[in-house]
């Protein structure tokens, strides 16, 4: 007979339910000492009490996907329940797990969508199911996109290629295309952020952006795409972290009732799951602590709560909420009965087979076929610079490594590679007509490679390098041998105008090896890439 006083037995009862709210990070690596993210990360002895505890979901970052099979079986083993896996594979499962496609960024098709609409919706749909079936293989059922922010601001330094369009119209249908795509592959999908982070100039992960317009505004440019999102059947919204201070001042989207519940809920007809953007993002975690951040948001809304500062405290202060009649019960029922009803709506299964078809292949190469752009004549081959910025010291599933294209081939025509990073030797001499210092890279023609997209957590750094510069300062020495922009149309936008007529450039969308190997040898169109760029170890 169990001893333990009633209210106890409530109390338990009260915090499995509630830690089934929570959406905690891990990383796709098993072991803890792979964690690329630490402070995010929890280490598996967390991880696994937390599951046990009654924690309803994981997003997960880091490893290949092959690990993430292995990892996600791992992590269901730890609960007694279904969970929720979900990751940020925007660009398909590859952009984060290393052997699955990495499709180019959704706004190549958003500016596709501008000439060939039938070719760009059909390619949507087919990108949309790509990624959720290789989610499915990788034990992922919760795909944390489209992004349904249109990006009408070049700059906006968190959004920019990562949007499906730059006007309400094709944002709109190119999201709904996607959609179909995931539903096809069994897997949820979560239109973000609402109501709409396209027109900022700052980073939520690093301050607490403002949108200043009226709600009038926001029904003709922010808010299209998620009503075009919910008419589809969208399993599921997350909030933005930015303030509106024409529907609330007092409070950001994802602490705000008057934003998810008067808004999204009741006049847009929203009935599928809320959840939170990452709560240890500064926009909230820097004014917020964890419990409260989490009341907060349930309170405004919100039925799922990703990533807080301290997974304990939020369940915690929730539970306290609860217990206080600050939070309603009948809410948390609520909350829990949608995420039961959407995971009831996929398999269970985990499907068999390769990771990457043949058929998901050659989409890989569809797709970056269909956004690049290619000018001027062939580069030709001499003894110079292949000047290569990148914008992380450790791109995205790694875009570049010893073997990439992006340093082979320009190798492959007598041109020695420089890398530069943000974290690095800095290229820079301080004069502004002049800004490149040159003396520090060498001597020879420099074929400049820029993988410049717009991240998070770089606070629109990049933007404010003088590329303009070095490039009319390259081309009054004569030492310009090329251009390539990977990433950002609106810096290939501001800088191809400066380039003389002939001059070999081009732009991609993509920074994948894909994207790559397209470019250079569609630029370089009678070499084949030889050695093995020192990469070789024993």
């Amino acid at each position: 007979m169990n001893s333990r006083p009633a209210d106890n037995l409530m109390n338990d009862s009260l915090r499995r339910r509630v830690a089934e709210l929570l959406v905690l990070r891990a990383s796709g690596h098993q072991s803890d000492q792979q964690r690329r993210y630490p402070q995010w990360e929890l280490p598996n002895s967390e991880l696994q009490r937390l599951l046990q505890e009654g924690v309803g979901g994981v997003i997960l970052l880091g490893g290949s996907a092959v690990e993430l099979q292995q990892r996600t079986q791992q992590l269901q083993g730890w609960s007694d329940q279904r969970l929720l896996f979900c990751a940020d594979v925007e660009e398909g499962v590859g952009q984060r797990f290393e052997g699955a496609s990495w499709l180019v960024p959704p706004l190549a098709l958003g500016r596709l969508h501008q000439r060939d609409p039938e070719l760009a919706l059909n390619l949507s749909e087919r990108y949309g199911r790509c990624t959720g079936e290789q989610a499915r293989r990788c034990g992922l059922n919760w795909v944390l996109g489209p992004v349904c922010d249109v990006n009408n601001n070049p700059a906006n330094p968190v959004i920019n290629v990562r949007a499906w369009g730059e006007d309400p119209s094709s944002a709109s249908a190119l999201t709904v295309a996607f959609l179909g795509g995931l539903k096809q592959a069994g897997v949820l999908g979560c239109a973000k952020h609402f109501p709409g982070h396209g027109d900022t100039t700052s980073d939520s992960h690093l301050d607490l952006p403002v949108l200043p317009h009226s709600r009038e505004r926001l029904d003709q440019i922010e808010l299209p795409p998620f009503r075009a999102a919910i008419a589809a059947g969208v399993d599921s919204v997350m909030t933005a972290h930015l303030v509106l201070p024409e529907l609330d001042p007092q409070q950001p989207a994802t602490l705000s009732k008057t934003v998810l519940t008067d808004l999204l809920r009741r006049q847009m007809g929203f009935n599928g799951l809320v959840v939170t953007d990452a709560l240890v993002m500064e926009a909230i975690s820097a004014r917020h602590g964890a419990a409260e951040a989490a009341v907060l948001a349930f309170e405004a809304g919100a039925d799922l709560i990703l990533m807080p500062a301290d997974a304990d405290a939020a369940i915690d202060g929730l539970c306290d909420g609860f217990s206080s009649g600050r939070l309603s019960l009948a809410r948390l029922d609520e909350s829990l009965q949608r995420r039961a009803h959407a995971l009831a709506s996929i398999p269970t299964s985990t499907p068999s087979g390769p990771i990457v078809t043949a058929a998901e292949q050659a989409l890989e190469a569809e797709l970056v076929r269909h956004s690049i752009t290619v000018s001027g004549t062939a580069v030709h081959p001499e003894a110079g610079i292949n000047l290569v910025r990148v914008d992380a010291m450790v791109p995205s599933a790694a875009a570049l490594s010893g073997w990439s294209p992006a340093l082979r081939i320009p190798e492959a025509e007598g041109f020695r590679s420089v890398v530069l990073h943000g974290e690095g030797l800095s290229p820079w001499s301080g004069q502004p007509e002049a800004p490149l210092a040159l003396d520090r890279l060498g001597d020879g023609a420099v074929l400049l490679q820029l993988f410049l997209r717009g991240n998070p957590f770089r606070a629109g750094r990049d933007a404010q390098e003088p590329w303009a510069a070095a490039i009319q300062q390259l081309i009054a020495l004569n030492r310009l041998a090329g251009v390539v922009i990977y990433g950002s149309p609106y810096l290939w936008d501001s800088l191809q105008p400066l380039l003389p007529r002939g001059c070999p450039a081009a732009y991609s969308a993509g920074q994948m090896q894909e994207a790559q190997r397209q470019v250079l040898t569609a630029l370089c169109p009678t070499t084949t890439p030889t050695g093995n760029s020192g990469a070789f170890t024993d």
